[in-house]
């Protein structure tokens, strides 16, 4: 039995992924630091529904501690780390950049230290779609130039795609980065539209959007077609390799407060605000690297991903 260390595992991403793992029989060894970024509650909701499995093992503690890191490493023998846990957050960053790197960068160095001292030899890093900036030429490929990033938060992420590049050079350790396009879904964190809209929508309170005219655009993902491309990679893992996770699916933000608008059965109270600093104008993936080498394949467009994530919604209200 194969053992995945999944950092973050509290968080949606990485609550999702740990309980794949665990459905497909991998023992999951969480750790998370419960950071108050958004409501502590939901985190501890995600971990309760992981305790359930008998493979399952969470440690509470912060990826800038390495002497706690070291001690999970060296109590477990570890197959696969999954590496999701990071400050979230565009606009935050901007205010509180230096916590951003403390997190992001210094607690991914203190990770792949410790693989590299425990001999464990396979990562999966989240990354973000942030790193593209606003490049014109659309849909971005994981080729294109990323070094003009408009957010200390997606500096951040380049600046991990650059030390797990460094690590697999220097200490052969084998490493995917995905770079995920606005992941979404049932328990995603509530400050991101798509719950932001729906609860606003649905409680009859004004949705402000803050690009002028509701015209930027995203590719929009689901969050079950992360975790397909996730898990099929991880057979897979060999060097050092980027990956766009993405519905490859672009929307405009008014048309889609217009879909969570007939999903919910109630119009909203639109206002159009100034865009914001870090801000980019498009989000577009080419996924054709994925489905070449993973066979990742998207099937949730963002009609149906809205309509499974407002059942969810309402379920989780009632």
């Amino acid at each position: 039995m194969q053992t995945v260390l999944v950092t973050g595992a509290a968080g949606f991403i990485g609550s999702h992924f740990a309980k794949k793992m665990l459905e497909n029989n991998y023992r999951v060894i969480s750790i998370d630091n419960l950071d108050d970024f958004y409501d502590v509650q939901i985190k501890k909701e995600n971990l309760s529904i992981l305790n359930k499995h008998e493979l399952f093992k969470h440690f509470t503690g912060d990826i800038r501690d390495r002497k706690f890191i070291n001690t999970i490493f060296s109590n477990n023998v570890i197959d696969l780390v999954a590496h999701f846990a990071a400050k979230a957050g565009v606009r935050p960053s901007i205010i509180n950049p230096i916590e951003y790197f403390d997190v992001n960068v210094q607690g991914t160095i203190n990770i792949l230290e410790a693989m590299k001292k425990f001999n464990v030899g396979k990562m999966i890093f989240a990354s973000s779609s942030s790193v593209y900036g606003n490049n014109r030429k659309v849909p971005f490929s994981e080729s294109d130039n990323v070094d003009n990033p408009v957010s200390p938060y997606a500096a951040s992420k380049k600046a991990c795609e650059l030390i797990c590049s460094t690590y697999n050079s220097l200490h052969a350790i084998d490493i995917f980065a995905f770079r995920f396009f606005t992941v979404y879904g049932p328990a995603q964190r509530p400050e991101m539209a798509i719950a932001k809209f729906t609860d606003l929508i649905y409680n009859g309170k004004p949705v402000t959007l803050f690009d002028g005219k509701g015209l930027t655009g995203r590719d929009y993902t689901y969050i079950d077609d992360i975790i397909q491309g996730l898990y099929y990679s991880v057979d897979k893992i060999k060097g050092f390799e980027i990956f766009n996770l993405g519905e490859s699916q672009v929307i405009k933000l008014i048309d889609l407060v217009r879909i969570i608008e007939k999903e919910l059965g109630r119009n909203a109270e639109i206002i159009f605000g100034n865009k914001q600093p870090g801000d980019v104008d498009i989000t577009f993936a080419d996924i054709d690297k994925a489905r070449r080498v993973l066979q990742y394949n998207p099937g949730t467009d963002i009609t149906n991903g809205i309509k499974k994530y407002c059942e969810w919604y309402f379920k989780a209200k009632n």
